[in-house]
C-alpha cells in the first residue's frame, strides 16, 4: 500500500492560485492555500510528477510535521517527536537548509537552525541505536516555517529551486525568473493559437516559457531532482514513469507565433541559444528591435512582457519615454491584449491608459505591479457544416 504524504509547494506570493489550478489538473487534493504556498496530499508518485510538471511552485516539500512553538524548549521537543527514522536513512545527510520567521516569539533563523538539528540528532540516536551518524548518504535539507508560533517543517525533495528548468545558461541584467513568467502567462487568456510578443524580451524568459506550454513540453525534463536519490522513499521506477509521461505528452508540430525583441543584440543572441536549450528554437522569431518599432500585421495578440523599472538612477532618466513609446505602440495596435509587470508605479501615466486590471505581485522582495489591458475577443471562427442538407 502506497504511503500518502502532505506535500507543501512554495510559490510567489499573490500567485497561490495559479499554483492551486495546477496542482488539481495534476489530479492531486488541495489541503490548505496560504500566503506563498499550497499544501496538497499525494503518495511517491506525486513527489515526482509535481516536480517534473508544475510550472509556478519554486520547490516541492515533503511536510514532515507541524506544531506550536513558543519557546526554544517547545521547538526541541516537538522537532524530536517527529519519526524521523521513518523519513532518513541512517546514513543520511541532514540539517535545516533554511528557517524564516513572521510573527513568532522565536525569531533567530540561526537559533532556530541549531536547537532543531539536535533535537533530530537526539530522536535518531535513540531510534538507530547508535551515538555516531556519517551522514555519508543521500541528502534530506530541512526547509522550517514559522507563523504566529506555528512550525511547519519540510524536507526538499527539489534541490534546485524548480525555477531552474536548466535551459538558461545566458541571463540579461534583470531577469524574470521562470516560475513568475510562467504564473504571469498562465494568469492570461494566451493560448497556443494566439499571437505573443515580447518587445522587452532579455533571454527570452517569456517567449521560451509560452514555447513550452504550447508544446506540452515539462519545465522539469531536462533538470535532475534531490529525491531521486531517496531509495527509501521513493523506486527509481516512480521517476521513471514521471519522465516517460512527460515525453509522451510532448507536441514537436504545434505551430505558433511567439515573438521576442530586445534592444541589445548580444542578448537577443543570448535568447536564442535559451530557446535552443529548452528545444523550442523553431517556434520562436527573436529579433532586435527597440519598442518604438513594435508593430505586428495582425490583429487579436497579446503582448506580455517586463519591462525596465529603472534599478539604477541612469536607467530611470529614461522611463518616462520608454513606457510612453510603449503606449503609443500599444495603441496601435488597437484589438491585442497587453500584460504588463513592473516596479514602475508610474507605468500607467506615461503610457497614457489605466489598466483593466492591476494585481499586486511579490518578485522576491520587490513588490510589483502586475498591468492587465484587456483586448477584444477574436470573432468565433465558422464551423465548417460540410456538404449535407
Amino acid at each position: 500500500m502506497k504511503r500518502i504524504y502532505e506535500l507543501i509547494a512554495p510559490c510567489h506570493f499573490g500567485l497561490e492560485a495559479v499554483l492551486k489550478k495546477e496542482i488539481i489538473d495534476l489530479g492531486y487534493e488541495i489541503s490548505q492555500v496560504e500566503d506563498g504556498r499550497v499544501t496538497f496530499t499525494g503518495d511517491d508518485e506525486a513527489i515526482c510528477r509535481a516536480n517534473v510538471f508544475l510550472r509556478t511552485a519554486e520547490r516541492v516539500l515533503l511536510k514532515a510535521g507541524s506544531f506550536q512553538a513558543e519557546s526554544f524548549e517547545e521547538l526541541f521537543q516537538n522537532t524530536k517527536a517527529i519519526a524521523w527514522e521513518e523519513l532518513i536513512p541512517k546514513d543520511g545527510k541532514f540539517w535545516v537548509a533554511k528557517a524564516s520567521s513572521i510573527k513568532s516569539r522565536l525569531f533567530s533563523p540561526s537559533d532556530i537552525q541549531r536547537i532543531m538539528k539536535k533535537a533530530m540528532v537526539e530522536r535518531m540516536k535513540a531510534a538507530y541505536g547508535t551515538e555516531i551518524f556519517p551522514e555519508t548518504g543521500s541528502s534530506y535539507p530541512l526547509r522550517v516555517f514559522l507563523h504566529k508560533d506555528q512550525v511547519t517543517v519540510g524536507i526538499d525533495t527539489s534541490g534546485d529551486s524548480l525555477h531552474k528548468r536548466g535551459y538558461r545558461t545566458l541571463v540579461s541584467k534583470a531577469p524574470i525568473t521562470e516560475t513568475l513568467a510562467a504564473a504571469l502567462i498562465l494568469l492570461s487568456p494566451w493560448k497556443r493559437d494566439r499571437i505573443l510578443v515580447d518587445p522587452f524580451c532579455g533571454s527570452g524568459t517569456f517567449p521560451i516559457e509560452a514555447a513550452m506550454m504550447a508544446a506540452n513540453i515539462a519545465p522539469g525534463m531536462n533538470r535532475s531532482f534531490l529525491a531521486e536519490d531517496w531509495k527509501n522513499l521513493i523506486s527509481r521506477k516512480c521517476w521513471y514513469e514521471a519522465m516517460d509521461e512527460a515525453n509522451e505528452m510532448v507536441d514537436d508540430k504545434a505551430e505558433t507565433d511567439i515573438q521576442g525583441y530586445d534592444i541589445d543584440g548580444a542578448i537577443v543572441k543570448a535568447a536564442r541559444a535559451n530557446a535552443q536549450a529548452a528545444g523550442v528554437d523553431h517556434m520562436i522569431h527573436f529579433q532586435e528591435r527597440p519598442v518604438s518599432a513594435l508593430s505586428h500585421p495582425k490583429k487579436y495578440g497579446f503582448l506580455i512582457t517586463n519591462p525596465p523599472y529603472g534599478e539604477r538612477i541612469e536607467e530611470k532618466e529614461r522611463l518616462p519615454e520608454l513606457y510612453r513609446q510603449l503606449g503609443e505602440r500599444l495603441a496601435a495596435l488597437d484589438s491585442w491584449s497587453a500584460y504588463i509587470i513592473t516596479a514602475y508605479e508610474d507605468a500607467e501615466k506615461y503610457m497614457g491608459r489605466r489598466a483593466d486590471k492591476n494585481r499586486k505581485i511579490y518578485n522576491g522582495m520587490m513588490k510589483t505591479y502586475f498591468y492587465q489591458f484587456a483586448g477584444p475577443k477574436p470573432p468565433a471562427k465558422k464551423r465548417d457544416r460540410g456538404c449535407g442538407p
